[in-house]
């Protein structure tokens, strides 16, 4: 028989990390950043848990990662460890051994309960250089359709979904490359983007977008009742 594997220690504490993906790194793939991260924290020697069995894998759970191709200001992951630490340290040894757009934001001891669980919704900014007075029309157009339906090539062949049903909000204001729609996202299945929300717009409205669209997740988190976005890294309510 196959000698089995040592059990590995359960985790003594878990950190929860907020990171940017800034600049050119904002098109560095999921996979692509998990390796990355691997390989960063074996340089920092940061104390990992390990899972057990044959093939031992440090313990990192990803939650809510952005489209490859835009940036984001509120990418998160959690971490287990063996030894309890001060999680600034931590903080200074990731932002040593990640490369420069891909940074460490904050780094806070885990609450307890499932990091996936609170991302309930994203803020994004879409900016294109189509001038503020077009695109406002386009936007009221948007919000005021019951539905507004959108194709996106997906692994599993190309779906249709509601664009509409996924967006809290959405507002216009002037940019220094034109406008800037704000748009406020509910997390679901299918996992409507930004992307698509502009998809919409261009349909739906007749709205023309020139080249150089620009995506930026600014927050991530619970979804209030006021449609605010929170802090996922604070204490549950």
């Amino acid at each position: 028989m196959r000698e089995q594997p040592e059990q590995q220690a359960p985790p003594v504490q878990r950190l929860r990390v907020r990171y940017a993906k800034r600049g050119r790194l904002r098109f560095t793939s999921h996979r692509d950043f998990s390796r990355a991260f691997e390989r960063a924290v074996f340089r920092a020697r940061v104390p990992m848990a390990y899972s057990s069995g044959f093939n031992p894998h440090p313990r990192i759970s990803y939650a809510g990662a952005a489209p490859t191709g835009s940036a984001s200001e509120a990418e998160y992951l959690e971490i287990a460890l063996a030894e309890v630490v001060d999680p600034a340290g931590i903080h200074e040894l990731l932002a040593e051994a990640l490369p420069d757009g891909l940074d460490v934001l904050e780094v806070a001891v885990s609450p307890g309960g499932s990091l996936a669980d609170r991302l309930e919704a994203s803020v994004w900014v879409v900016d294109v250089t189509t001038p503020p007075a077009e695109v406002r029309p386009a936007v009221e157009t948007f919000l005021a359709a019951e539905e507004v339906p959108v194709e996106r090539m997906t692994k599993k062949g190309l779906r249709t979904f509601d664009a509409r049903s996924a967006v809290v909000s959405m507002s216009v204001t002037d940019s220094d490359r034109g406008a800037a729609i704000r748009v406020v996202l509910r997390h679901g299945v299918p996992s409507v983007r930004p992307d698509d929300v502009l998809t919409g717009l261009t349909r739906l409205a007749e709205l023309e977008v020139g080249a150089g669209t620009l995506l930026t997740r600014l927050a991530q988190g619970p979804l209030g009742e006021d449609g605010t976005v929170g802090d996922p890294l604070g204490p549950a309510e």
